[in-house]
C-alpha cells in the first residue's frame, strides 16, 4: 500500500513538472498579421517593400524586400511605438509602454535588433548577423524576407487579446526616413 502511494506521489508530481514545463517561458497568444504598409521618403536611398503572405489556413509568413543603397553613422535614429485595441477602429488604439525609445540605430543593433528581429527574421533572410557588438558600418545591400513566420522570440510572453499596431521609424540627417505600420491580431493561445 505505501509503495502504491509513492508510485502514485511519484506519478502526480511528475506530471505537474511537465505541465509546468510545457506552459512556462512559452508564448500565450497567437497571431494573424491584418495590416503591413511601408514608407520611404526617398526610394532612391532606401526602397522598401512588404507583404502578407498566407501560408496555409491559419499560417502566416511575411516576405519583403529592402534595398539600402545609403550609409548609416552615429546620427541615425530608430524609434518605434505599439498601441493595442480591442476593436481595431482606429479611434480605439492605446499606446503601450512596449516601445522602442528613439535611440541610435547602432545601440538599437546590439539590442532590440539582436534580441528580436534576428531571432524571429534571421532564419528566412540575408539580414546581416554578428556576434558580440555590431561593427559598423551597415552593409548596403539588397535585404530579402522569405515567408517570415514570428515565433515571438523576445516579445512578450503573455499579451491581452486584441488588436495591436506597430509603428517602427528610421530616421536620420540626410538620410530618408522610412519604416512600417503593422497591424495584427492576437488570440489566445490554446495549446
Amino acid at each position: 500500500m505505501l509503495a502504491f502511494d509513492f508510485v502514485a506521489t511519484s506519478t502526480r508530481i511528475a506530471i505537474l513538472c511537465i505541465f509546468f514545463h510545457l506552459t512556462g517561458a512559452a508564448r500565450k497568444w497567437d497571431y494573424e498579421p491584418i495590416l503591413l504598409t511601408t514608407t520611404s521618403s526617398d526610394e532612391s536611398k532606401l526602397k522598401f517593400e512588404a507583404k502578407i503572405e498566407r501560408l496555409g489556413r491559419s499560417d502566416y509568413g511575411l516576405s519583403g524586400i529592402i534595398e539600402w543603397k545609403y550609409d548609416t553613422n552615429n546620427e541615425t535614429m530608430v524609434e518605434a511605438q505599439a498601441y493595442r485595441s480591442n476593436t481595431g477602429d482606429e479611434s480605439d488604439y492605446k499606446l503601450l509602454p512596449w516601445a522602442i525609445p528613439k535611440q541610435p540605430f547602432y545601440d538599437y543593433l546590439n539590442t532590440y535588433y539582436k534580441d528580436v528581429i534576428l531571432k524571429n527574421l534571421g532564419y528566412c533572410s540575408n539580414l546581416p548577423k554578428y556576434d558580440g557588438k555590431f561593427q559598423p558600418p551597415w552593409p548596403k545591400n539588397t535585404y530579402k524576407l522569405d515567408k517570415c513566420k514570428i515565433d515571438g522570440d523576445g516579445l512578450p510572453e503573455i499579451a491581452p487579446p486584441g488588436f495591436y499596431k506597430i509603428v517602427f521609424t528610421k530616421f536620420g540627417p540626410g538620410q530618408p526616413t522610412w519604416g512600417f505600420t503593422a497591424v495584427f491580431k492576437l488570440t489566445n493561445k490554446i495549446f
